[in-house]
């Protein structure tokens, strides 16, 4: 993954629910470029960011093992432009996981207003499909989650810490 569109994560319940923070700053290109004179977060980054979240909810409820694509953004909906300054809490929710796929639903709120509603389908690569081998080099998903906070906030339904799955 090239850009996070996640700053951190302030919950995580294994199975359950995910909440993360993104900070709308200036200095990003795609904020300045997407609307020249009205400096806001493209719907689309929104979009891109829940799927974060929501991807990483599902690899960790197979422990990292499956290969999670976003498949599919089944709604969204959008009530106010996120302008610079301002910071979006994310919150996505595990609606149904299978063997093939599984499904989330994400809000995104800005200063405690609905700011987006959005229904994710996320997908698994069959191994030998598309790409060989895993989506990260060795280390570089442990780097992000440790950056973005995760291990710090991540428990399972019990209330124990997720452990550092030694794959990723």
């Amino acid at each position: 993954m090239r850009w996070f569109w996640i700053d951190r994560f302030t919950e995580f319940v294994s199975g359950s629910h995910a909440c993360g923070l993104k900070n709308i700053a200036l200095d990003e290109e795609c904020i300045d470029e997407y609307c020249p004179g009205y400096p806001m977060l493209p719907p689309t980054l929104i979009i891109e960011g829940m799927a974060q979240l929501g991807g990483i909810m599902v690899a960790e409820h197979f422990q990292f093992e499956k290969r999670v694509v976003l498949a599919k953004v089944g709604k969204a909906k959008f009530h106010q432009p996120p302008r610079t300054g301002d910071q979006l809490l994310y919150r996505v929710t595990m609606d149904a996981v299978q063997e093939d796929g599984a499904t989330v639903t994400g809000v995104s709120h800005c200063d405690g207003k609905l700011q987006a509603e959005i229904d994710l389908m996320f997908a698994f690569l069959e191994p030998g499909r598309f790409t060989d081998g895993p989506l990260y080099k060795s280390g570089d998903l442990k780097s992000m989650l440790q950056m973005m906070r995760f291990f710090h906030v991540a428990v399972d339904l019990d209330g124990n810490p997720v452990p550092i799955y030694t794959n990723i």
